[in-house]
């Protein structure tokens, strides 16, 4: 039996690496919904911690690296994602296009709204910076889900521990998350009433928002009826 060519074996190298298809129908919407929700989610993030309020769990340890490395927090966060995605290995999971854009994109996106936002001292524009965040936050994350091309690297981390360790995707979730923010904490990021806010009304806003943010699969082609 022959052995496969080197030509097709790298041909097949990105369905085995990456999710299949790669970029589904309908294609461009997938990459609006895609590039408009990681655009949203930078804003938001920045939202947060322009607000001084509390920072989004993951994003009290990226505070807390940008303060000992001297390195922004964006690219603090590019490089925590790149570092979770290679967790991905051991654990058999397949990133997709939207994996990669958003460990890419993100933490730019994050640093630029940081530079435009002013840091205001008033409590009740802390307050409302504070909502917009996390609303944005939720429609950003409601846009990428309904895109369908690729978990978050974050997410992609702990759906593979509930599937290779015997514990369930909350457990695992909440287990990685305390463990992100008392790390942060002690590299001091910053911890408050809304990282707490966030992390209580964060699933259910997003719930609300996710049918606004969903691609409809492509209709499927109509059996052709056998010649007579």
């Amino acid at each position: 039996m022959s052995r496969p060519s080197l030509t097709s074996r790298l041909a097949r190298l990105p369905r085995r690496v990456f999710l299949a298809p790669v970029l589904p129908r309908p294609r461009l919407r997938r990459l609006v919904h895609l590039m408009v929700g990681l655009h949203l989610y930078g804003a938001g993030c920045a939202l947060l911690m322009a607000a001084h309020l509390g920072s989004m769990p993951w994003d009290v340890l990226h505070q807390g690296l940008a303060r000992i490395t001297g390195l922004s927090v964006g690219a603090c966060m590019i490089l925590v994602g790149a570092a979770v995605m290679l967790l991905w290995i051991p654990l058999r999971q397949r990133p997709g296009v939207g994996t990669l854009s958003n460990v890419l994109l993100v933490g730019v996106w994050t640093d630029l709204w940081l530079r435009w936002l002013p840091e205001p001292e008033a409590l009740p524009v802390r307050c409302l910076m504070l909502a917009l965040g996390i609303l944005a936050i939720a429609g950003a994350t409601a846009l990428y889900i309904g895109a369908r091309l690729g978990p978050g690297p974050r997410d992609g981390l702990m759906v593979g521990l509930t599937e290779r360790l015997p514990v369930s995707l909350r457990v695992a979730r909440t287990v990685i998350e305390v463990a992100v923010v008392a790390a942060g904490v002690l590299l001091g990021g910053t911890l408050g009433v809304g990282t707490v806010l966030f992390a209580v009304v964060i699933g259910p806003l997003t719930q609300v928002l996710m049918p606004l943010g969903a691609v409809p699969a492509p209709a499927p082609a109509p059996e052709r009826s056998p010649a007579p």
